[in-house]
């Protein structure tokens, strides 16, 4: 006697049709749109010079002034007069025109003024990003 097998009605009503449709398109549209992404990486072009560009001379590094209760400027250790500081300061800003950094730090018992001094140098040096602070001196 043979034995039969009920497979229910959920396997009947399932169609695959619409899933091998929606398979199909996708493989049309990605197979087409490899082909335009490889035919634009394949157009020759030139490109124009950047004029204004300005190539990366030094490696950026900020520089620390440090300002003494006397008014003294100091860099990398070493005393500089206001003159020095000055070109210092310029020949920095033209190694690294957009990204050269200045931080001003001043003993809390020094005149506010050499502070704004140094300040001041940056401006005409053309460098806009420092920043300046009090210190205290132990």
């Amino acid at each position: 006697m043979a034995v039969q097998l009920n497979k229910g009605r959920a396997l009947g009503l399932l169609d695959m049709t619409p899933m091998i449709d929606m398979v199909f398109n996708l493989l049309i549209f990605f197979m087409v749109v490899s082909q335009f992404a490889s035919e634009e990486r394949d157009l020759k072009v030139v490109l124009p010079d950047g004029s204004e560009a300005m190539p990366l001379t030094v490696k950026p590094r900020e520089i620390f002034i440090n300002v003494d209760q006397d008014g003294r400027y100091f860099v990398r250790s070493q005393e500089v007069t206001a003159e020095e500081l000055s070109q210092l300061l310029v020949q920095a800003a033209l190694n690294n025109p957009a990204s050269q950094s200045v931080i001003i730090r001043g003993d809390k018992r020094a005149a506010w003024n050499f502070v704004a001094t140094a300040m001041r140098l940056c401006n005409q040096a053309g460098i806009r990003d420092y920043s300046a602070s009090l210190a205290d001196e132990k």
